[in-house]
Parts: C-alpha cells; structure tokens; sequence
C-alpha cells in the first residue's frame, strides 16, 4: 500500500461564511452564551436541536482580533437603534403636529440622502473609528516602548516622543470626530460642535481647579459670571437679529412676558388688525433706531395725523388708546394702560410668578423622580431641598425676564435719548442676568447652557454682519476639538469629568464597556483600605 495521504480541510461554502460573519456581527459569544442560557433552554425542542450550543457558537464566530469585531458589532447596533429612535420621533411628531390638521405630502428624499440616515451613518462612524483609532494609537506606543524599537528611536527622536506620549491614544484617537461632516451642516451640527466645545471646556476648568489654580478666588466667583453677557447678549440678538436667536428661548420668553408684550384682547374686533409678538419687537427696534421717540397721545391730539412715526403705524391699535400722562413711545407700547413703570414692573412679578413656579415644579419634579429612594430614606430634607430649588430658580427667572424688559423704562428716565439708544438692550439683559447670583451654587446647567445659545447667536450674526466668515465644516473642527480636549482630560484626571454619563460615553468610545471610571477608582481604594 501506497503512503496514506489526508484529504485538505472542506473549505466553507459562501452561504456558511455569509452566516458566520453575519453571526459575528450579530452578537458575541458572552451575549449568545446568555440567550442560549434564559431564552434557547425553554423553547421549544425543535429550536433547541437547530440552535448550537454555546462552546459551538464560540468556535463559529471566534476571529484573531475580537477587538475589531466587537467595534463594528457596536458601531451597526448605534446605527440601528438611531435609525429607528429617529424614524419613530419623526412619527409621534408628525402626529402631534397634524391633530386636527390636514397633514402635507412630504416630497421622498432618497434614503442615503436622508438626514436622519446620515446622523445614524455619523454616530455609528464617530464609535467605530475612535475604538479603532484608540487601540491603533495604543499599541503603536507600546510598540514603541519596547526594545525592538529603539532604532527608530534614534533615527526620529521627536516622532517617537510624541507617539509614546501618554495622551498618544487619547489625541489620535479624537479625529474620529471628523466623521460627523457626514452629516449635512445644519443647526443640530452646530449645536453638538458647540456642546463638545463647552462641555470639555468645563471639564478643563474642573481640572484646574482641582489642581489649585483657583485657591484664591473671591465667594461669590462661579459660572453665573457668565450669565449676564450671554443674558446680554440674547436680548440684543432677540430685538434686532431675530434669525439669529434660538426660536424656543425666545418663545419662552415670551410667553412669560404677560404684562409687557401686549395680546390680543378677547372683546377686540376680529376685522381689525393687531400687531404680533414680532412686530411688537420690531417695532421697540425700530424705535431704538430711532433714538426712542417721545408718545404723542391721540386722545390729547385727536387734530393731529401723525402722532406715530410712518414706520410705526403696526402698533397703533396698542398706542392710540394708551394713557395720556405716557411720555415715552416705548412706555405705551409695553405698558399702555398703566402710566407707573414701577407698578407695572411689580404687577409682571404678581402674575408671571406663579406660572413660572408651576413650569419649574414639573421641571424639577421629573428631574427628582429617578432620586425617588432619597426621598423615602428622608422625604422632608430631599423635599425642603426640592421646594428651595424651585424657588430660587423661580426667583431668578422671572426676576431676570422682568428686569430686562423694565430696563427700557430705567433708561429713559436715566439717560438722554441718544445716548445708547441701541446697546440699551444689551446692559438691559446684563442687568437682568445679574439674578442668577442667587441660584449661583446649583445652576451651572442653567448658566452654561445659556452661554451654548449665545455662542451660536455671536456667531450667526457675525457671519450676518459680515464681521466674520464661515468657514466649510468650521463646526466640525470644532467638535474634533472638544472632543480632543474631553480626552485629554479623561486620560489624566477622570474625576475632573463630573458627568457619569459623560464618562461612560467615553468608556463606550473606547471599547471599555459599561463602566464608571470614578466607581472603579473608589472601589479600588476601599479594597486597599480595607487589606
């Protein structure tokens, strides 16, 4: 007999390499192990005959780099829980707004040009290649590290030095960020660009602070300094740049504004025109521009045909009937039928203050809900917290709105007309923002995300005014940044990133899995402490 020869292993058919790698993709062997375990063991037992084992599945599936496998596992589960979250928001949406309504054919947008399929597709890109980038990075320094590659570093000294930095993989890492360009630029993009930004500058500052840099500030320093130039900063945009401002703050605004924007009363005849809460606005503009004309009352000078400015003639319903002793135009349009600005600055106060206290109860209320055990522990101390919050938040809101629309009557009575006829708006938010001093320890959310919606206004009217260009994909560079600086810091004091969510976003970015980095630390310690 001839030498015995073994046959070569049966290659795969394309169909099982197919299912394997869609198996791969799919789920791995921990979370197969688990449904095989509480799901495949009670069904039925022709499934249970089909399903592999788990020993099987593992071998089915197991790859020489489970690293990358596990990334694009995560990366295709991202896409379609977004996918689908935002196919159903898009739903409920459209049936909220269409109660009662005939509901406008939507023209169809290709699906790879759709918005919603290309945030997906950028959310899912930004995870994958960060997990990828990270450990790239990551093993490129240990690499580096070792003795093989010491003739490269002396060849290149200062390439070597950089990529064996500790923040090697936290900096290459970040230019995963570059992926949301593959979202269309428009106001969400800007938006997340500006929240990165802001966010890891926070995070920066909590650094700092816990390194003592800011042993020596003043009691009174925090992020409510910052409240009254964005306050500032808004009201203008909100007079004179309304394309600019963010349309739900000022809706906000005015819809807690009762006693100086001027409705539509309920007996006025409906063939007669009214001026809207934009022409409102316009027209105390207008008036700015004007250097704040003084009332002329019709019912003094009934003779008289020109007792409003030609551009100011939508606001003669609000005007004509306003009372005589008014001296100042803008005085009659905010405040027509009382001639006290005093009065009408502590009557917004009387009607504008309960309404705000009911919208932050239920604001602070559902904010409380997922502390509910804190409350059966010690439900009279978490409730006197609770009630004290919502007061101060109170107070500072209706305070800060009310401040800022009674600035205009101050400043008539303190300055001359000309003088600061247009920056008024500004100081009179700056003075109106000065009430977050009083909600200065817990409001940083509040402070921080008022600046985020300045930034994007400055910005917007500087492209508007031309004070500036904008740049192509400018908001995405500045994504790449924050998220750089959100690394770095990461990397070197995980604690100054007081955010658990944050940190887990981050754990998740870099394929660390659920954990809580300042929970893994404590843990460690009091396994120390307790030895």
């Amino acid at each position: 007999m001839g030498p015995s020869t073994s046959s070569p292993p049966a290659r795969d058919s394309p169909a099982q390499i197919v299912l394997r790698n869609a198996l791969r993709y799919t789920i791995s062997a921990k979370e197969y192990t688990a449904l095989h375990r509480y799901l495949i063991t009670r069904s039925p037992l022709s499934l249970r005959k089909r399903a592999p084992t788990p020993h099987k599945f593992d071998s089915i599936v197991k790859t020489k780099d489970d690293y990358n496998t596990a990334a694009v596992r995560a990366s295709l589960r991202v896409f379609l829980v977004a996918q689908t979250s935002l196919k159903l928001w898009d739903i409920v949406l459209a049936q909220l707004r269409g109660r009662g309504k005939r509901q406008k054919a939507k023209p169809k947008v290709p699906t790879l040009h759709s918005s919603n399929f290309r945030l997906s597709l950028s959310v899912s890109l930004i995870l994958l290649f960060h997990r990828v980038l990270y450990r790239f990075f990551y093993r490129l320094r240990a690499h580096l590290l070792s003795k093989d590659a010491a003739p490269f570093r002396r060849r290149n000294p200062r390439i070597w030095k950089t990529l064996t930095s500790r923040l090697a993989p936290a900096i290459g890492s970040s230019f995963a960020g570059f992926a949301l360009g593959v979202y269309p630029g428009d106001q969400l993009r800007i938006t997340i660009a500006i929240y990165a930004a802001v966010r890891s500058a926070e995070f920066a500052y909590n650094a700092l602070e816990e390194e003592g840099w800011f042993i020596a500030k003043p009691w009174w320093w925090g992020s409510w300094i910052f409240m009254p130039a964005a306050a500032g900063q808004l009201l203008h945009a909100f007079v004179f740049d309304r394309d600019c401002f963010p349309k739900a703050y000022g809706d906000f605004i005015l819809n807690y504004t009762p006693n100086y924007i001027q409705r539509r009363p309920i007996t006025y005849p409906s063939n007669l025109p009214w001026p809207s809460n934009d022409q409102i606005v316009d027209s105390l503009a207008e008036m700015s521009k004007q250097n704040w004309p003084p009332f002329i009352s019709p019912i003094l000078f009934s003779s008289s045909t020109n007792t409003l400015p030609a551009a100011l003639t939508t606001i003669s319903p609000i005007t004509s009937p306003a009372h005589p002793s008014i001296h100042s135009l803008s005085c009659a349009l905010l405040h027509p039928s009382d001639p006290s600005c005093l009065r009408t600055y502590i009557t917004f106060y009387l009607t504008a203050f309960p309404a705000l206290a009911k919208f932050f109860t239920l604001i602070f209320g559902l904010f409380a809900i997922p502390r509910y055990e804190m409350f059966l522990k010690d439900p009279s101390k978490e409730l006197n917290g609770l009630a004290r919050r919502i007061l101060r938040m109170t107070v500072f809101m209706s305070g800060a709105i009310g401040t800022s629309w009674s600035s205009i009557c101050l400043f008539q009575y303190l300055l001359p007309r000309t003088v600061l006829p247009t920056q008024r708006w500004f100081l009179g938010g700056f003075i109106g923002g000065l009430w977050s001093f009083l909600e200065r320890k817990n409001g940083r959310g509040q402070y921080l995300y008022s600046v985020r919606m300045s930034i994007d206004s400055v910005w917007k009217v500087g492209v508007k005014k031309g004070w500036w260009r904008e740049g192509k994909n400018g908001d995405v560079s500045v994504f790449v940044i924050g998220l750089m600086l959100l690394n770095v810091i990461y990397e070197i004091n995980p604690s100054a990133v007081d955010s658990s969510i944050v940190r887990g976003g981050i754990a998740m970015l870099r394929g660390e899995g659920r954990i809580d980095t300042m929970q893994e630390i404590k843990k460690q310690a009091d396994k120390t402490t307790k030895t």
